[in-house]
């Protein structure tokens, strides 16, 4: 049986989709996974054992180009899947497979889709409340499941498989002592910074983190760097932390949150992955609510001090933080974070 997934743009729905390609693995051993998606996403598809083979979407995210892609359609013929699974909701996302002319095409009706998906399920928001089970559900025939709850449990969470000697050699790329242990802060988010915990307080968890005997590395986007550097200057030990962000490609940025003793996190793509490299990890919400797409880890601490999900693209603060963030404090953070080390500690 061989299977094209359209895959998500996202790096956190590209993690989350895992949970469908280990599903679908589970109940069809012999299935082979193609998955279709930005060139970025290699880094990540790379290190999921299920996937057969990473398949790069050159259309830009938003462009229609309905003439390439009925070309990569076209050029799929060849491979004779037995089905298509289009993840994102768009019309576009569907035109591929279409094109490809995929015997069984599977997702959730979306954008006028009607035509072009012949396996078309009707989405309830509420019996489907994650994000992952969305995604878990497409892998069963269309009359099996109707509510989250009829999902077999457990759902497979992602699963990141990294090696050491890429791990190593990561480390010894970036010039990182790994003698003492490291914490990774991931300090960046989509959308600026109201949803980001404010940068002094990650400066004063820094200098926390420092005089346990611990080193910080900073990971993040081109775009997070300003605020990396601004964490460093703000601590009064920020010669034991590195800014990384901006300097790593995402697999290198992969290895080396797996070479941390844990993470803290904004509600971001790199927080997925770290759930995903079974990383003990704290992540920070405000505005954005952790009911839709919560990290999927055992060794998550989710801190979040409201309720709700608010729909904030600016923060209420000078500096653009959301004052729901701003009132989580360091000293909670650092506590919630050395109780969770301890306790991983201890079940390991």
């Amino acid at each position: 049986m061989r299977t094209l997934i359209i895959g998500p743009s996202w790096v956190g729905d590209m993690m989350m989709s895992q949970s469908l390609y280990r599903t679908l693995k589970q109940l069809h051993p012999n299935i082979e996974i193609d998955v279709m998606a930005p060139a970025w996403c290699q880094a990540l598809l790379n290190k999921m054992p299920e996937v057969n083979r990473a398949i790069e979407m050159p259309i830009g995210h938003g462009k229609f180009g309905l003439t390439q892609r009925y070309r990569l359609g076209k050029s799929l013929r060849h491979h004779h899947y037995d089905q298509a699974i289009i993840l994102p909701n768009s019309f576009k996302s569907a035109l591929i497979p279409f094109f490809a002319r995929i015997h069984q095409q599977t997702g959730w009706k979306g954008e006028m889709r009607y035509g072009l998906i012949n396996d078309l399920r009707k989405l309830n928001k509420q019996a489907f409340p994650l994000m992952v089970q969305r995604y878990v559900a497409l892998a069963y025939p269309k009359d099996q499941i109707h509510t989250a709850e009829q999902i077999p449990q457990p759902i497979l969470w992602p699963k990141l498989e990294v090696c050491q000697t890429d791990i190593n050699g990561t480390l010894n790329t970036f010039k990182i002592n790994d003698n003492l242990p490291l914490i990774g802060f991931c300090p960046g988010a989509e959308f600026g910074p109201a949803k980001r915990w404010p940068d002094y307080h990650y400066a004063a968890l820094g200098d926390m983190l420092v005089k346990q005997h611990a080193k910080i590395v900073i990971f993040g986007s081109d775009n997070d760097r300003q605020v990396g550097e601004k964490i460093i200057e703000q601590m009064t030990q920020g010669d034991q932390c590195i800014n990384l962000a901006g300097k790593t490609k995402l697999d290198q940025a992969v290895n080396l949150i797996a070479a941390c003793k844990a993470i803290v996190t904004n509600d971001s793509g790199l927080m997925h992955v770290a759930a995903a490299l079974d990383r003990p990890l704290v992540a920070l919400y405000g505005p954005s609510s952790p009911d839709f797409t919560p990290p999927l880890s055992d060794k998550a601490e989710v801190i979040r001090l409201i309720s709700g999900y608010h729909k904030v693209r600016k923060g209420d603060a000078e500096q653009g933080y959301h004052q729901s963030l701003i009132d989580i404090k360091p000293e909670t953070v650092f506590e919630t974070l050395m109780k969770l080390i301890a306790r991983c500690e201890k079940s390991h």
